[in-house]
């Protein structure tokens, strides 16, 4: 379902565009990628890291890795992923902080309202990442470019925030649009001919897949350049098999893979995880981290109208040992229900200390249905009332987000685990 709709726009170029883009049989796709995320939202409500080596992750004397950091820190090595000892000896200088995740999720959440303005074709790969399939969506807004635009200016004027936006013919050629350009960039490659053009004199590892050890092998033979793989494609294939060919392929500009909701039909499961940054043995607070986690979930089975057959505990205990759980019953998305389950499968886990909990939907449908008892008949109005709540509930968050109603349990629980966005609002509260 697309969102509101302010106007239709009738250019003589975007119409020649969409008429070349229907001839060639191309798509019309956009890669958003918000830039340095968390870092940027930081520097947002606090102008006084703005021009700093700002590292957002663990402090310099904690366990953990690099979740994000400013463009002033890349300068010094930094980069995601990295541990933070690592980050430190190379940056001793910056400014380093824990990541407010409440506060990204809920930037996060903007984003995605202003994306689900033009298609509901969105692949998410992350809080700050996706892909957008607007090619249904053109005869309504205009060219995938001027779709890109407005969403590039949105987001800048509705959050205070950056990205970078490619329209490409395939993702593949989207998400090296995006690149092109960062950060704050905007870039087309509008057909394969265009995209072999750009990157024909490029390293290999310009390609999606091809990492750092499948370069060293092609360098070993002389591949150095995509150039390189165009003009020895029976090589490639020869030495990775079905990866070579899609290596070859892509060289040519040819990626057939499709934007990808993760709650369609193929899905079989969605998940997400807490790592904290000090061992815990506390229940309460564990499963308060739970109740965070299943809330996020049962929001995006909700509006994807989708439910959850099965649900896994995952834990991790501090030695790094980790064991999973399941139980498996009627399907649901509820977030009472998801984390009712969890919390008594993990009242049957060993009691020690817990580095990580985790929680996965499996066995999705698109089908609800509910095996009644005799009991079941006095409690239907009940029921039927709550899925009315449910619904008028889901409506709002479509149209504002999906942090826009919390109850009082979902408000305790995120002051207990994430206490440092709870000391950030009382700031805020104090300074006006």
């Amino acid at each position: 379902m697309f969102g509101l709709v302010l106007m239709v726009r009738m250019v003589d170029t975007d119409n020649k565009q969409m008429e070349i883009t229907d001839a060639m049989g191309l798509k019309s796709i956009i890669h958003v990628d918000m830039d340095m995320f968390f870092a940027a939202v930081e520097i947002r409500d606090n102008p006084a890291l703005a021009n700093k080596p700002l590292i957002i992750g663990a402090l310099p004397d904690e366990r953990g890795v690099v979740s994000t950091c400013s463009y002033e820190a890349r300068k010094y090595g930094v980069r995601s992923a990295m541990s933070i000892k690592e980050a430190y000896r190379r940056c001793p200088g910056g400014h380093y902080m824990h990541p407010n995740m409440k506060k990204y999720k809920e930037a996060s959440d903007q984003i995605h309202v202003i994306w689900n303005t033009y298609t509901d074709a969105i692949e998410y790969i992350s809080l700050d990442e996706g892909y957008l399939d607007v090619t249904g969506s053109l005869r309504l807004f205009g060219s995938a470019a001027l779709i890109g635009q407005e969403i590039e200016e949105r987001t800048h004027r509705e959050t205070g925030l950056t990205c970078s936006v490619g329209i490409g013919y395939c993702m593949t050629a989207a998400k090296l649009a995006s690149e092109e350009k960062k950060p704050d960039g905007f870039f087309e490659i509008p057909t394969p001919e265009f995209y072999r053009n750009l990157i024909m004199d490029r390293n290999v590892r310009i390609l999606f897949t091809v990492g750092q050890k499948t370069a060293e092998k092609m360098e070993g033979i002389g591949i150095n350049t995509v150039r390189d793989i165009l003009g020895r494609r029976q090589k490639v294939i020869d030495m990775f098999g079905k990866h070579g060919e899609q290596i070859v392929e892509l060289a040519q500009g040819i990626d057939s893979r499709e934007v990808t909701p993760w709650f369609s039909s193929e899905a079989k499961s969605i998940g997400r995880e807490q790592t904290f940054q000090t061992d815990i043995s506390d229940r309460s607070y564990l499963k308060s981290a739970l109740l965070l986690l299943a809330k996020e979930l049962s929001t995006k089975t909700r509006m994807s109208s989708i439910y959850a057959q099965t649900i896994t505990l995952k834990v991790t205990f501090a030695d790094m040992k980790s064991i999973t759980r399941a139980k498996s019953g009627e399907p649901t998305n509820h977030v009472n229900d998801i984390h009712d389950v969890a919390c008594s499968l993990l009242d049957g886990v060993e009691r020690r200390s817990i580095r990580l909990v985790g929680i996965t939907l499996g066995n999705l449908t698109e089908e609800r249905f509910h095996q009644f008892s005799l009991e079941d008949i006095g409690t239907a109005s009940k029921a039927q009332r709550k899925d009315k709540l449910d619904d008028n509930l889901l409506i709002l968050q479509r149209k504002f987000g999906a942090g826009i109603i919390k109850t009082g349990h979902e408000l305790e629980a995120e002051q207990q685990v994430f206490p440092e966005s709870r000391k950030a609002a009382d700031q805020e509260k104090k300074e006006l």
